[in-house]
């Protein structure tokens, strides 16, 4: 089995995150980050997949959309 790259997980995430805001209705990362109360930049850093995120930050975000980190990842060796 292939180990998959930390770029490619990072993107991986970022779209997929891009994805769940658009779906829950929200065009803008603005109106998502004020919405939740997250920091804004951070939060555009996590979809451009440029963060070096932690689990803690990831968990967070994986919350608000009522999705696991197991679900959430369940399609990456796809997008590898």
């Amino acid at each position: 089995m292939k180990a998959v790259s930390w770029q490619v997980v990072s993107k991986y995430i970022g779209v997929e995150l891009s994805n769940l805001r658009k779906k829950k209705g929200y065009s803008t990362v603005k109106d998502f980050a004020l919405k939740y109360r997250l920091p804004e930049i951070q939060y555009w850093r996590m979809e451009k997949g440029k963060a070096n995120l932690t689990l803690k930050s990831l968990t967070k975000i994986l919350a608000i959309h009522k999705i696991t980190v197991e679900d959430f990842f369940c399609d990456i060796r796809e997008a590898a």
